[in-house]
């Protein structure tokens, strides 16, 4: 019975909001809606912009990553064949 009272309540205090909301508000229906739909077009060219950022920040990560990832495969290579070719000398087998 509690809650029932205390959503009543709720449902009265959201009904007070929107009604002074209404009563006070500085612009006309209009106005609002032409303000509204100006910051959601601000808000998805913003956010189309990071998201492009964001994509050419992570491929460049990631092409560094793979250049990295080159060099140290060639220097383990380059070590491995040093290694062999120590490895024939001493064992005195040329290639």
């Amino acid at each position: 019975m509690s809650s029932n009272n205390n959503f009543s309540y709720f449902l009265l205090g959201l009904g007070i909001g929107a009604g002074c909301a209404l009563l006070m508000a500085p612009r006309s229906g209009a106005e609002t809606r032409n303000y509204l739909q100006a910051k959601a077009q601000e808000g998805s060219e913003l956010a189309k912009r990071q998201s492009a950022e964001l994509r050419n920040m992570a491929n460049e990560t990631l092409e560094r990553g793979k250049q990295n990832l080159r060099e140290q495969v060639k220097s383990v290579t380059d070590a491995v064949e040093a290694g062999k070719q120590a490895y024939r000398e001493s064992v005195g087998v040329r290639s």
